[in-house]
């Protein structure tokens, strides 16, 4: 029988989250640095001014030089908060630079009497308006960012078989699948953010992902009960070919350590592997029958989506995710929607994936 992710005992992610302020609020922000502590400890959240690695911190920034938070801790989500008079004309391209710069892994931008308009790493975008249970809704737009724990860190043992050290027939087909992709236009990114950011903001968000280069969507497929070879982070999907830096064969993931396991060539310096491995990993534990997982930033007419934009990487995404695959008619060919970011698509095995869906796929994906 197959245990599924629900019986695994993942303290972190159940307990409270701690959070901080950081800067100096300006005029129109201190209304919300007064209420948004008080409504946040109201839905469980606890204020720790002098915690060293809070789990979310509330960052004011000012326009003229917007201060980071340095983090202590990897799993420390950051939440700026920038005051400007009015809206620009083009958002990405005036404000994806405050993000970055200030290390975010969101910016809420207040405008007096609009409301607050939200832009995150992925570029998820949407607008509360002022008025009644302002504050409220401020608070439930930041709460999966602030409550989220990534599991980023990878765990590596040297003891991948040696006949599998030059890969097998499911790795090849990883191979086809990511140059196939390549066709469709779907890589390398999803927006075109070297032109939207100079080298050294480049170099801001590889670090907030954690990740050597930017290359968006990621593959993997079943190897056997337990296990699944996957694509690495940041590498060109397109260029699949060595095990253990392209590909990895993932094992298990380790609650103790908040990990996921990796068995790789004892000659290889590895890569990690996809943010997006406990995500995987939930899946193909709980539902024997998938056999394959696609995951693009991109969209499909009439499909289901979880209900709020988790970030990439944490596990509270994983499990929304493996959620709505679990209420699928049929879980092993599944299309879930990841709100304000992408798709997530089960099926026997890549090719058959990519049989579905070709000719279906929107590159927008809607926000809200």
């Amino acid at each position: 029988m197959v245990q599924s992710h629900r019986d695994t005992r993942f303290a972190q992610a159940k307990t409270p989250p701690s959070f901080i302020l950081f800067g100096e609020p300006t005029q129109g922000l201190r209304r919300i640095a007064q209420e948004l502590p008080l409504v946040l400890e109201s839905q469980g959240y606890r204020f720790e001014p002098a915690a060293e690695a809070p789990r979310a911190v509330l960052n004011f920034i000012q326009p003229e030089r917007p201060v980071p938070y340095r983090r202590k801790a990897q799993g420390t989500m950051v939440v700026s908060f920038l005051e400007l008079p009015k809206m620009p004309a083009d958002p990405i391209a005036a404000l994806y630079g405050y993000l970055v710069r200030a290390l975010s892994n969101m910016l809420v931008v207040y405008v007096p009497g609009q409301g607050a308009y939200f832009l995150t790493l992925e570029l998820g975008q949407y607008h509360e308006p002022e008025g009644p249970g302002f504050t409220e809704r401020l608070a439930g737009r930041i709460h999966p960012i602030a409550s989220s724990v990534l599991v980023v860190n990878n765990l590596f043992e040297p003891d991948l078989e040696p006949e599998l050290w030059q890969g097998d027939a499911l790795t090849q087909s990883l191979g086809a699948a990511g140059r196939k992709l390549a066709e469709w236009d779907l890589l390398p990114t999803a927006f075109p953010i070297e032109e939207i950011l100079p080298p050294e903001d480049l170099r801001h968000v590889k670090r907030l992902y954690g990740i050597g280069g930017l290359s968006y969507g990621n593959l993997s497929v079943r190897k056997d009960e337990r296990r699944f070879w996957m694509s690495a982070s940041g590498v060109d999907k397109a260029n699949l070919r060595e095990v253990g830096r392209d590909i990895l064969l993932v094992t298990d993931y380790d609650p103790t350590q908040n990990a996921m396991r990796l068995s790789v060539p004892p000659h290889v310096e590895p890569r990690r592997v996809s943010v997006d491995a406990i995500e995987h990993w939930m899946i193909y534990r709980e539902h024997p029958q998938v056999g394959a997982i696609l995951h693009v930033h991109a969209w499909m007419e009439n499909i289901g989506s979880t209900q709020f934009n988790y970030p990439c990487g944490t596990y509270q995404l994983a499990e929304a995710v493996a959620e709505k695959v679990r209420e699928a008619p049929d879980p092993s060919r599944a299309v879930v929607g990841l709100k304000n970011h992408g798709l997530t698509i089960t099926g026997h095995s890549l090719e058959e994936i990519l049989e579905r869906i070709e000719g279906r796929l929107l590159r927008q994906v809607p926000m809200s």
